[in-house]
């Protein structure tokens, strides 16, 4: 796995949160380990979140009436999908 290194300017305010969350009397050894736990957070709630949009959507297309669904065969979707394409 490739790694990144990056460089992060902060405001005093933020350096002080970060201050107080590592070291000695934090909850983290070093300022690494702090944003990779931020990072992973950040991302799980990304990842809720698209999940709960899906979760959404299919709750509104399992409540349609059957009557707005349209029947299509495979043909009907690749013919659909290459009429996009080439448009």
């Amino acid at each position: 796995m490739a790694h990144a290194t990056i460089t992060v300017r902060l405001n005093n305010v933020l350096g002080d949160v970060v201050a107080v969350n590592v070291g000695e009397t934090g909850a983290y050894e070093n300022v690494s380990e702090y944003l990779r736990d931020l990072i992973r957070r950040d991302k799980e709630r990304m990842d809720k979140q698209a999940f709960d949009q899906l979760r959404a959507e299919l709750r509104l297309s399992f409540a349609a009436s059957e009557s707005s669904y349209v029947s299509l065969t495979a043909s009907d979707i690749i013919d659909r999908n290459q009429e996009t394409i080439e448009t």
